[in-house]
């Protein structure tokens, strides 16, 4: 399992809170980190994230490029497949929506890639309409390289690890095809609501 950071505690939800927490979750302040490896360091000035696969023409951004777009902040909950909840956290970042703009694509899914080698899978569905973003920021500051900076996805409807962390790109698929942690037995979708936490959930 990967390593998780020290002062790791959870706490009593209150009334206010409970329908917020997906079952089995408990509410945590801290900001837990988990990885499947070394955190990456990639220089800003050869960062670039890209959208290729099932598309005319592949699409790249330079890191100036990705933050000159227009972005959003969003006050999110998110939910880790280790059990912790972390509700209305605070991020900006650029909408799947805006990157896709004008991507003519018969793909339905989609496959996340990393520095690092990590990869997770996703319905193209579940990135659109509002409902994930390239991240660069967390609570009004940079994002840490350690919680997935300088950017990672964020896609908070599905288990955190569907979020990769430092983010360089999605190909678009006419199949599924399992990422990293899909491939060592966690759920293809990963719905908290539905505690899909693992293959056959």
């Amino acid at each position: 399992m990967p390593p998780i950071s020290h002062g790791f505690h959870g706490r009593r939800t209150d009334a206010g809170e409970r329908d917020r927490v997906p079952p089995g979750q408990y509410v945590t302040h801290d900001f837990p980190v988990l990885s499947a490896g070394p955190t990456p360091h990639t220089p800003l000035e050869s960062w670039t994230f890209q959208i290729r696969g099932e598309i005319d023409q592949p699409k790249s951004w330079t890191w100036e490029e990705l933050t000159a777009l227009p972005s959003d902040r969003v006050t999110v909950d998110i939910h880790c497949v280790t059990k912790w909840t972390k509700l209305d956290t605070v991020w900006r970042g650029v909408s799947l929506d805006t990157l896709l703009d004008g991507v003519d694509t018969s793909a339905e899914y989609v496959l996340a890639f990393s520095d690092g080698g990590y990869t997770t899978n996703l319905p193209l569905a579940d990135i659109r309409d509002g409902k994930a973003w390239v991240a660069y920021e967390f609570g009004e500051e940079p994002l840490e390289p350690e919680h997935g900076g300088p950017a990672r996805l964020l896609v908070p409807h599905l288990y955190f690890w569907k979020s990769a962390k430092w983010v360089r790109g999605i190909e678009l698929r006419a199949n599924d095809e399992p990422g990293f942690w899909e491939m060592y037995g966690y759920n293809n979708y990963g719905d908290p609501w539905k505690e899909q936490r693992y293959a056959g959930d």
